[in-house]
């Protein structure tokens, strides 16, 4: 892999190490000031909220500002926000009032909805058609890695400094990552045309509906989005207790095997990229009836061990299959287009993601944990039907 493709990695690999800081002390911060857990849960709310907005409005930059340092100036604005957190912190510690804090949340948040398609739109311009798979295998594994090993750390920092302090750990840590991405070399998005705001605005979703293998990946996120939320840790945690019957450890057992299986499911795709590539739409569609089969039995599961074991499985599968197809999506489009292409993507994945979570909630105090699991699981079941039925697609853009 080449010198952009690293710096880009290891920017992304810096901030990511930050967000899982930020998130752990900004938590810690609303708790401690307000006491009150619904204070705390509402600061995903507030992301995803923000993450959503951004993935709409993003698009009237691209053909003003290169990807580079729309990704860049992103991070750089993060890290001016995070200093301004980190100073009025200290300048008003003892305050009652937190609501200037999820203003900052929420624009931060507001960044990271802008550079986190640009990061996927960057991949293709600095690696060859031919590497696209394993670059995208590379980049999985090295966000896995940093997300299942910085939230134990981040949880053993808090005994050995204040929220406060760590909050200043992560500003220097964004400006290190600002650092990395401004030496890569510059990429231009799509030429400006003449165009209003409205098609800037709808260039993207234009794409999604044009491009059959598009619009079908779109309808597959809808339903794999809905699913996924039931692997949210809240769910998680209700089918420890009542359907497990065990504590709050096996909560943990459970996170961590589905996080160390995304890493053996992006490293699997790395060591055989070649084969996977020749197998693209085969790969795609058995990763989906897969996951269909074991989420499934996850649901109808009665023992811890085993219930760890299917989680692992889960995120094997779900690399497997996410990542094959995250380079379906680079193949399909102009790369000039791919950032259009993928702030709709995000903009329906944070939109349905919020909805569905609060969905499934809902549903599992009305009719118990495992119900959530065995709908997720039809789901699921449905998204693989349509990914054999539109197969040739896949295995069209494969050639």
């Amino acid at each position: 892999m080449n010198r952009n493709f690293k710096l880009l990695i290891a920017g992304q690999s810096v901030a990511n190490i930050g967000d899982v800081l930020y998130m752990v002390s900004l938590i810690n911060i609303i708790f401690t000031q307000t006491g009150s857990a619904t204070a705390a849960s509402f600061v995903p709310f507030t992301i995803t909220s923000s993450m959503f907005l951004s993935s709409l409005l993003t698009p009237l930059l691209f053909g003003k500002v290169s990807l580079k340092w729309l990704m860049t100036g992103s991070q750089i604005g993060k890290s001016v926000l995070l200093m301004v957190l980190g100073m009025g912190l200290f300048l008003l510690s003892g305050a009652k009032s937190y609501t200037w804090i999820f203003l900052v949340i929420g624009l931060i948040a507001f960044l990271d909805g802008c550079a986190n398609p640009v990061r996927q739109a960057l991949i293709p311009h600095y690696v060859r058609p031919e590497q696209l798979l394993r670059a995208n295998g590379i980049g999985e594994t090295a966000s896995q890695l940093v997300l299942t090993i910085i939230w134990f750390i981040g949880s053993l920092l808090l005994f050995l400094m204040s929220a406060e302090e760590l909050i200043w750990i992560v500003a220097g840590l964004f400006i290190l990552a600002s650092f990395l991405l401004c030496m890569l070399d510059d990429v231009v998005s799509s030429p400006m045309k003449q165009n209003s705001k409205q098609d800037q605005l709808k260039k993207g979703w234009r794409l999604l509906t044009s491009t059959p293998i598009l619009r079908q990946i779109a309808k597959i996120d809808i339903l794999e989005t809905i699913a996924g939320t039931v692997w949210i840790a809240a769910i998680i945690l209700v089918f420890v207790a009542e359907a497990l019957n065990r504590d709050e450890s096996w909560w943990g057992f459970i996170n961590g095997a589905f996080c160390f299986g995304l890493i053996i499911g992006s490293i699997y795709c790395v060591k055989y990229a070649s084969y996977i590539e020749r197998k693209l739409g085969s790969v795609i569609f058995w990763s989906s009836i897969a996951a269909f089969l074991v989420t499934l039995l996850f649901s109808l599961n009665h023992i811890p061990s085993f219930a760890m074991l299917l989680s692992l499985f889960i995120g094997i599968l779900s690399q497997l299959k996410g990542i094959p197809q995250q380079t379906v999506i680079q193949s399909s489009v102009p790369r000039e287009d791919l950032s259009s292409v993928y702030t709709s993507l995000g903009a329906i994945s944070t939109g349905i993601f919020g909805l569905a979570s609060l969905a499934m909630g809902v549903a599992a105090d009305l009719f118990g944990v495992r119900a959530v699991f065995v709908i997720s699981a039809a789901l699921l079941g449905w998204a693989s039907l349509l990914v054999f039925k539109h197969k040739r697609l896949f295995i069209g853009n494969a050639e």
